[in-house]
């Protein structure tokens, strides 16, 4: 993924913290927040710290017949000593290659556990032993 130098989270991102991008071949889309409750950028009264930021990404691919895989990807950004969060521009590129990291391990498994099951619908030997891996 580039990076934006002129954008201070490395992409441009929207009123609202969100942004779309592409990424592998996937529509990727982002969602930078913070973690207060609080619409006032204002520290904890309790601990006198700025919430943290979290960059999120995320994506689906869908098949046929309702088949859906999904990528995920979150990075926090803690605040340093009583100081707001300093944007990172690496946060959302991260966050994008732990989404699609997360999407591969997903097509991996969905792989594994399709390969284990008959045309006729029964499932073949577990590797470990048992026949269903739900139980």
């Amino acid at each position: 993924m580039d990076i934006d130098p002129t954008q201070p989270w490395g992409v441009a991102i929207d009123y609202a913290g969100r942004a779309t991008l592409t990424e592998a071949g996937h529509t990727v889309y982002i969602n930078v927040t913070d973690t207060s409750l609080s619409s006032i950028i204002t520290p904890d009264p309790l601990t006198g710290r700025h919430a943290s930021v979290s960059v999120t990404a995320q994506f689906t691919e869908t098949g046929t017949n309702g088949a859906v895989l999904r990528g995920y990807g979150r990075i926090g950004v803690e605040p340093v000593g009583t100081d707001p969060v300093v944007p990172d521009p690496t946060a959302v590129p991260r966050a994008v290659a732990a989404a699609v990291a997360d999407f591969r391990s997903n097509t991996e498994a969905y792989v594994n556990l399709c390969a284990r099951w008959t045309p006729d619908g029964e499932p073949e030997p577990d590797p470990d032993g048992g026949t269903d891996p739900a139980a």
